[in-house]
């Protein structure tokens, strides 16, 4: 519960960022949005460790080994802080390419760029807190985790209206403000992180050591990981990009729309987190069908809660929509867009849980294959078809339904198997 309410304050976050950046304009909204895509590639990079690292620490705990998985955070956290400095220099000087290449229009471009070179110089922050954030989970630890984020949403909220609209006598920096609140909240998020670990008898320690036959068994488990996420996220920006060929509009109520969701999918996520640590601690305890089970109870409580905020986007689109942009042409497309995936939310959990208790299991390559048909097959090629045939919007919303529903029998049959938990790492 304390990784679902964790996941929950996230996506409040992101809401609160896209409600105050949508009154700068349109072109703000539909710009911090697609870095939000953007930051989907991005966190193929961090797939890399911190994937294998999750089920690398998850069974050293479940064993007893709490000294051997704090040398492994330590030197996790040097590759982490070293990936992150490439990113950074990359993000930075090519943001304005990335948006052009996306086909975004140009005054989305002037203003997503300037959020995202903003971005891209504090990556480090963002890098070490996700980390540090999946780490203690694997450990069993996640309330730690929400009373960090508690407060660190707090704190960016209200360096977003401080920041973005200038009050207690700063100047309004409007899009390059909201950038500038993101990091300092990451910033404190990883001081929180570094506080906790150190000084306060956390489950996890940093212990400088570094066993470079753990980092290989991280990035064994991790490359699969990361090459599933890099397809992943390549898939969902021709997807997104195919989007924007519909317009400005268009693509400014789906990323509403996108976010809106999030109330849903992330405490899915919080469940799928709880369902990759609770997996791996079991499987590194010898006990498999404990671990077969945690999957099945944590996909059990996801399907309430995504089921249940699914009744309400199909219900409330308008009403949640109005939130963020007075745009007729905006509302429209989102309230179309959260109907449609409204009623695809319960395979949605299935998706969200049982992948992550195969990549608890070190099943990587198993997930990798899974998602790299679906979305090719059953997304990117039938809406590139509609769109080239001239179908309207609400077509390419239909088509993600139909993928996210295949996807989510496929994982379940597979997870019915019982393979993946004697997979070795």
């Amino acid at each position: 519960m304390p990784a679902a309410l964790k996941h929950l304050v996230d996506i409040l976050q992101v809401l609160i960022d896209m409600l105050m950046v949508g009154v700068i304009s349109t072109a703000a909204l539909a710009g911090v949005g697609l870095s939000m895509q953007f930051m989907m590639v991005i966190n193929v990079l961090m797939t890399l460790y911190v994937v294998g690292g999750n089920a690398l620490i998850s069974r050293f705990i479940g064993q007893g080994r709490k000294h051997r998985a704090s040398s492994l955070l330590f030197s996790l956290t040097l590759f982490s802080i070293a990936l992150s400095f490439f990113v950074g220099i990359g993000g930075y000087f090519g943001s304005e390419a990335i948006y052009i290449l996306m086909g975004a229009s140009d005054t989305v471009v002037d203003e997503g760029s300037k959020y995202f070179k903003i971005i891209s110089l504090g990556i480090v922050v963002i890098f070490i807190d996700t980390l540090l954030y999946n780490a203690l989970s694997a450990a069993g630890d996640t309330k730690s985790s929400l009373y960090i984020k508690l407060l660190s949403a707090c704190l960016n909220a209200f360096l977003n209206y401080v920041l973005i609209f200038g009050h207690f006598g700063f100047d309004a920096y409007g899009i390059e403000g909201a950038a500038i609140a993101t990091i300092i909240a990451y910033t404190f998020n990883a001081v929180a992180y570094y506080i906790l670990i150190t000084k306060m008898n956390s489950k996890l320690d940093f212990i400088p050591l570094i066993r470079i036959k753990d980092l290989i068994r991280a990035w064994h488990v991790g490359w699969s990981a990361a090459l599933d996420r890099g397809t992943s996220s390549m898939s969902f920006l021709v997807f997104v990009s195919i989007i924007t060929a519909y317009g400005t509009a268009e693509l400014a109520g789906y990323q509403v729309g996108l976010r809106v969701e999030g109330i849903a999918f992330m405490p899915g996520f919080g469940f799928a987190i709880a369902a990759m640590a609770l997996v791996g601690q079991s499987i590194g305890a010898k006990e498999y069908d404990k671990a077969y089970n945690m999957g099945i109870i944590s996909g059990r409580i996801a399907y309430v809660f995504m089921g249940s905020v699914g009744v309400v986007l199909i219900l409330f689109p308008e009403f949640l929509v109005s939130f963020f942009t007075k745009d007729t042409l905006t509302i429209a497309v989102a309230s179309k867009y959260l109907i449609l995936v409204g009623l695809a939310q319960i395979p949605l959990a299935i998706m969200f849980v049982y992948s992550s208790a195969l990549r608890g299991a070190g099943a990587t390559k198993i997930t990798l294959k899974i998602n790299l048909f679906s979305l090719w097959v059953f997304r990117v090629l039938p809406s590139y078809i509609a769109y080239s045939l001239g179908y309207g919007i609400i077509a390419i919303f239909i088509i993600m339904n139909i993928e996210t529903l295949i996807k989510g029998v496929i994982y379940w049959y597979v997870y019915q198997k019982k393979t993946w938990v004697y997979t070795k790492v």
